[in-house]
């Protein structure tokens, strides 16, 4: 029984040796594993804790004092196209054939500036005309107005006087006729022929002296008026040619950038439209592009929102990040039954070189709402990019590291986001922040 009992008793090493191995070196193992897992846990701490977000950032500026103006917002956002206000198409006045044009497309033309001559041969020649024809009308009242030479009326005179004593004489060999009849010493015959010449010479005297006279006291003035009248009509006629002539020289009617080129020399053109194989109807077609609209159609739903001179800010779809200041110039007095719309014109106030007539464009109404008088004065506001904004939140930089905060949003500009609560000015804010910025993450500014 003794003997049994021994024989239950603990062999230690063979215990030690079917374990594995010694306690101590369990003891290194286990040791290690978890000094790693811990070296690992506090290399991901300290590089999450320690990490920086590269940020762009603006200062916030501070609110105008003593400002009580409205500051309008949006009503209504439209697109259309870039118009000249004035588009010219340059016309012809004259028949004729282009003998040289000195423009091209995209030229900046001066007012008066010489763009195109004609063919002037035919038009020189009928002024001639009218000219050589206005001379001899001119010398012919000149000779009525001065009536007659001191010449002309010596020798009427002395063909009047000359008829006088042929009359005499006339007279003289009438009487001797009777008296020879009376003595019978000649024929009835000879009497009657002396009888004819006394009356023949007589009428002779009565012509003479009444044109003596005409000539002594010059031409009626009926005369003269229907010779001045003759007069004016050429230089009519002289004017009418001369602005014909200068009609084959053609200028610019105003200063502007030429658009079309629609000739070629040698072709020609006329006063009124043909056909594109035909003569042409016009010659260049320019505009000024310093006066610039945008043509948009209105939807009548939205129509309500607008008025005369309403102010706004165009963009356009090449430049998008250029704006421009314009207004509503011109409301069309009819709608588009059609299209359900309303054509309006906005004057773009300052146009530059980037602007171009047919480019889309789109224009940002708003509503200008003058604050009343007795209103009380609206609480000071900051404006800030739309680009902070983030779920009605901004982040600030403090001290290396963003810091969200709520605001409020007033109201959206031209300018920007107006904040009503939530900042004061002089905040560092940051723009566009990025979709893994939390509050409290250390950040740094990006430089430039």
């Amino acid at each position: 029984m003794e003997k049994d009992i021994s024989n239950l008793r603990i062999d230690r090493e063979k215990r030690n040796s079917a374990s594995g191995g010694p306690r101590w070196a369990r003891i290194w193992i286990v040791t290690g594993i978890l000094l790693f897992a811990l070296a690992g846990t506090a290399n991901f701490v300290y590089s999450r804790w320690n990490r920086a977000l590269e940020v762009e950032v603006t200062r916030v500026a501070p609110p105008a004092q003593g400002s009580a103006r409205y500051e309008p917002g949006i009503v209504l956002n439209a697109t259309g196209y870039i118009v000249a206000a004035h588009k010219i198409q340059v016309a012809s006045k004259v028949l004729g054939r282009v003998s040289w044009i000195g423009v091209d497309k995209g030229d900046l033309v001066r007012k008066n500036e010489v763009i195109a001559r004609l063919e002037d041969e035919e038009f020189r020649t009928q002024l001639e005309q009218a000219r050589g024809q206005l001379a001899t009308l001119e010398a012919r009242l000149r000779e009525l107005e001065a009536g007659s030479r001191p010449e002309e009326i010596a020798l009427a005179k002395a063909n009047w006087e000359e008829a006088r004593a042929e009359l005499e004489n006339a007279r003289i060999n009438l009487e001797r006729a009777k008296n020879l009849v009376q003595e019978k010493v000649s024929s009835q015959q000879v009497l009657d022929d002396a009888q004819a010449r006394y009356d023949r010479q007589t009428a002779r005297v009565e012509s003479l002296k009444k044109a003596y006279d005409l000539v002594r006291i010059g031409p009626r003035q009926e005369q003269i008026d229907a010779m001045r009248g003759q007069v004016q009509e050429a230089k009519g006629r002289v004017a009418y040619f001369s602005t014909q002539l200068a009609n084959t020289v053609i200028r610019a009617p105003v200063t502007g950038t030429i658009l079309e080129r629609e000739v070629e020399p040698g072709e020609f053109v006329t006063t009124s439209f043909v056909g594109e194989r035909g003569a042409k109807g016009f010659v260049v077609t320019l505009a000024d592009l310093n006066d610039l609209e945008v043509e948009l159609d209105i939807n009548q739903n939205d129509f309500a929102r607008l008025k005369p001179r309403q102010h706004g800010v165009v963009s356009t779809d090449a430049y998008p990040d250029r704006k421009y200041e314009g207004f509503i110039d011109e409301i069309s007095p009819e709608a588009n039954r059609q299209k359900a719309t309303v054509q309006v014109k906005v004057k773009i106030e300052k146009p530059d070189e980037y602007l171009r007539p047919e480019m889309n464009a789109s224009v940002a109404f708003y509503e200008d709402r003058p604050a009343q008088a007795d209103a009380p004065a609206p609480a000071a506001q900051v404006t800030v990019p739309a680009s902070a904004l983030r779920n009605d939140s901004v982040f600030l930089v403090v001290r290396g590291r963003a810091v969200q905060r709520l605001v409020k949003v007033a109201s959206m500009t031209r300018e920007g986001v107006r904040i009503e609560q939530g900042l004061d000015g002089g905040e560092l804010i940051i723009l566009s922040p990025p979709a893994e910025l939390k509050d409290g993450d250390r950040v740094t500014i990006k430089k430039g």
